[in-house]
C-alpha cells in the first residue's frame, strides 16, 4: 500500500453531476484495461440528491423538491450534494492499492474512515466511525451528528465513487431527505464550519493529500 501513487485532480468549479459520472464510468474502464492509473477526484456538485442503490422512497420527505435527483448505483441512501461539500471521488485499482495481498474491500472502507480522521484532527477535530452505520461522527455532540459519508462500487476491483464531506454547505437542504436513511431524531448532520467556525478550511485540499499518504505508510 505505501507505494500506491495515484493521480490526483483537483477542481475548482462545480462539476455537472450526469457528466462527471460519465467520466468517472470511462475512467475506471480505462484503469480495469490498464490504460490508466488510480485517480482521486476532488470536487464539487452544484445543487443535487443522489439516490443509492439501497434508497427508500419514504427516504424522500418532500416530493416537490425543485433540483435534481439522481439514481445512482454507488451503495447507500439518499444524500444531498452541493456548494460546500466535498466530493472526493477515489478510483483506485485495489489489486494494486492492497498488493502483495488480495484486495479486502472491508479494509478499504476503513482506509477511508481512518484517513477522513486524520484529516480532521489535524484542524483539532475529532471523529469516529460507528461499527453500526458507515460514515463518519463528531463524538462531542449529542446526539451524534454526521459530518462525512462514504458510499462506493467497485467494479473488477476498481472502486468509484467515494466520500461526501461537509465543509460549510447549507445544512438545510438536508431536511428534505432522511439522509443515509438515518432519522433525524436519532442523528444530525452538521459541517466543519458549524463545529469550528473561527478555522480557514482552504487549506482543506492540501491537508486531505498530505493525510492520504500518512495514512497508507502508517503501519497497518
Amino acid at each position: 500500500m505505501k507505494y500506491f501513487q495515484p493521480k490526483w485532480h483537483f477542481f475548482t468549479e462545480p462539476m455537472p453531476y450526469e457528466s462527471t459520472v460519465v467520466k468517472m464510468q470511462h475512467c475506471v474502464d480505462s484503469i480495469i484495461s490498464q490504460n490508466d492509473s488510480s485517480q482521486v477526484w476532488v470536487l464539487q456538485h452544484p445543487h443535487l440528491y443522489t439516490a443509492g442503490i439501497s434508497a427508500k422512497q419514504s427516504d424522500l420527505l418532500n416530493s416537490n423538491i425543485d433540483i435534481p435527483i439522481y439514481q445512482t448505483n454507488r451503495g447507500g441512501k439518499y444524500t444531498y450534494h452541493g456548494p460546500g461539500i466535498k466530493i472526493i471521488y477515489v478510483l483506485f485499482d485495489l489489486k494494486q492499492f492492497f498488493a502483495p495481498s488480495p484486495p479486502d474491500i472491508s479494509a478499504f472502507v476503513n482506509f477511508l474512515e481512518n484517513w477522513l480522521i486524520a484529516t480532521l484532527k489535524h484542524y483539532s477535530i475529532e471523529s469516529a466511525k460507528r461499527s453500526d452505520r458507515v460514515g463518519l461522527w463528531i463524538t462531542n455532540q449529542q446526539p451524534e451528528k454526521k459530518i462525512a459519508a462514504i458510499g462506493i462500487k467497485l467494479k473488477k476491483w476498481v472502486s468509484y465513487h467515494g466520500i461526501a464531506i461537509n465543509i460549510d454547505p447549507d445544512l438545510s437542504y438536508f431536511n428534505n431527505i432522511v439522509p443515509c436513511g438515518l432519522s433525524a431524531d436519532l442523528y444530525g448532520i452538521t459541517s466543519l464550519k458549524k463545529i469550528a467556525p473561527n478555522i480557514d478550511f482552504t487549506d482543506f485540499d492540501r491537508v486531505l493529500q498530505n493525510e492520504f499518504y500518512n495514512i497508507l505508510q502508517s503501519p497497518k
